[in-house]
């Protein structure tokens, strides 16, 4: 009879190591390009899993191929976010919200499609609503899938907090992409202590590097243009002046400090264009400035975080 609060015991210790386990960070770029129509990279998207909450940040081209190669169903992504509405930020915006309504077993949406973003957010998904309305109604129509599956709940949103569901909370951080170009928005996700940050697109920005202090993971764009392109394409210069050198980057990586600092969105252009980025250059560039822990980002690496970082090359074997 002496041993039944022994056991009891027992089991409340292992199902506090099992609540333990579910509670790591799962991280995994789906998309670490930019406009550029690379092969190996496609346009912005992230996800991040905490717990039962799957969520994405930005939905650029190719983003629910690289959540079924991940075996994870577009249907089942709890909340969308955008930083800005760059186009390569959103393209995959469409694929994302039809072919996750589609009755298969990679879509099956049945509520309404959670989206938040800047000012703008909310028009975009009317309008795309109407852009789509034949498809929908023939869908409707002839396939019986659920009105409610191809709803937006979609939301216009300012700096702070935006989503707080399952212990997981997102707050939203107003970031320098230009002055043309606001809002802007990086994120900050928090669960279980963990804090993961994405810088969205900008220039140097002191409010990142706060928010990113001690955090676990720090994801941030870069970007490296050839001078030779000002020439022929003038427009390459304001491009470049809309984003982080990675000179920059790496004084923001020294001042907040995190885990792990990893490249993601990495704007790469040369004359003539190049199929892959020259990480060599990256990264000796970074070098100059930052020491610390450091990951040049492709697209289907993954990060997994609970007491420390792991990070998971796209085959799924660990990293050094």
């Amino acid at each position: 009879m002496r041993l039944k609060p022994w056991l009891a015991l027992v089991a409340a210790i292992l199902a506090g190591c099992g609540m333990a386990r579910a509670a790591e960070m799962r991280v995994t770029l789906l998309g670490t390009g930019t406009p550029t129509p690379r092969l190996s990279s496609f346009s912005a998207s992230t996800l991040v899993e905490a717990g039962p909450e799957k969520l994405i940040f930005d939905l650029g081209r190719g983003s629910t191929i690289r959540l079924f190669q991940k075996n994870i169903p577009i249907g089942a992504i709890t909340a969308h976010f955008i930083t800005h509405l760059h186009s390569d930020h959103l393209v995959g915006l469409p694929d994302m919200w039809l072919t996750g309504w589609i009755g298969t077993p990679y879509g099956s949406r049945k509520t309404p499609m959670v989206i938040f973003g800047p000012k703008g957010t909310v028009a975009m998904t009317e309008n795309l609503t109407k852009a789509f309305s034949e498809d929908i109604r023939i869908r409707v129509d002839d396939e019986d899938y659920p009105p409610s599956g191809v709803a937006f709940a979609a939301k216009d949103i300012e700096p702070g907090p935006v989503y707080e569901k399952n212990g997981v909370k997102v707050t939203a951080i107003e970031v320098n992409h230009g002055e043309k170009i606001k809002p802007s928005f990086g994120y900050v996700v928090e669960y279980d202590g963990k804090k993961v940050v994405l810088s969205g697109d900008t220039k140097p920005d002191e409010r990142v590097a706060k928010a990113a202090e001690g955090a676990d993971l720090l994801i941030h764009e870069v970007a490296v243009i050839d001078p030779d392109l000002f020439k022929a394409y003038p427009n390459y210069r304001a491009i470049e002046n809309h984003h982080t050198s990675p000179e920059e980057a790496g004084k923001m990586f020294a001042e907040a400090k995190p885990k792990l600092a990893v490249y993601s969105h990495i704007v790469f252009a040369s004359q003539p264009p190049t199929q892959d980025v020259p990480e060599d250059v990256l990264l000796k560039r970074t070098r100059t400035t930052y020491q610390g822990p450091l990951v040049i980002g492709h697209d289907l690496m993954s990060f997994v975080i609970t007491a420390k970082v792991e990070g998971f090359a796209p085959d799924g074997t660990a990293m050094n």
